[in-house]
Order: C-alpha cells, then structure tokens, then sequence
C-alpha cells in the first residue's frame, strides 16, 4: 500500500488533565501516515482523483485548535476517524506529541494506526 506523510505538523490546543493544563493551549506535534492505492492518481495526474491531504490537514487544525480533550490518546482516535473519512484512505497511523508532558523529556507521545472497518 502507498504512503502519504504528514511531517510534523504543529497546533496548539487544550490538552491534559491538571487544572493548569486546561487554563491555556498547549503545543502538540502530529504526523501522519495515510495508506491508500495512489497508482491509478498517479497516472492520470488528476488532483480529482488525489487524496486532498492540503484540506485534510485544514480539517485536522481547525478540530485540534478548538479541541479540549483530557487524553492525548482521544485526541490521537478523533485524528484517525477524521483521515478514514475519505474513500480512498485504507488506514491511518496518527502520532500526537505533547512537548511540555514531562520534565526532562523532549515530548511524551502516542502512536495508533486505524482501518476502515
């Protein structure tokens, strides 16, 4: 299966369970590894027929910055549902990454990888 990647992709939005972590938006870091059959659009070289991963990461921006959930990992699940919306997506690894989660570590992460169902 074909990759599409998503690097390091930067957004600040509540995250966390103590009272001072639900006070002010904190930086997250998430990738993104979309699997998805990109022979046939990669010889017609039709943006039709192509995965929008431009609109997919504006989707993904506007839900995190507005987002205030309590686990990394819900976060990480509703990224996952959001790339299996489009047809062509097979399955999807999400990385999120808190920067700020603990002393002494550059970040604290999780990684999951989704399938249509």
């Amino acid at each position: 299966m074909d990759r599409i990647l998503i690097k390091d992709l930067r957004a600040r939005c509540i995250l966390g369970i103590n009272q001072e972590e639900r006070r002010e938006k904190q930086d997250v870091v998430i990738n993104l590894t979309l699997c998805a059959d990109l022979r046939r659009v990669g010889k017609s070289d039709r943006f039709e027929e192509a995965v929008d991963y431009r609109g997919l990461k504006k989707r993904i921006l506007a839900m995190v910055e507005n987002s205030r959930y309590h686990l990394v990992e819900a976060l990480a699940e509703r990224i996952a549902e959001m790339c299996l919306e489009h047809p062509a997506v097979a399955q999807a690894q999400v990385t999120v990454e808190k920067p700020s989660a603990l002393r002494f570590a550059r970040s604290v992460g999780v990684e999951i990888t989704r399938e249509r169902a």
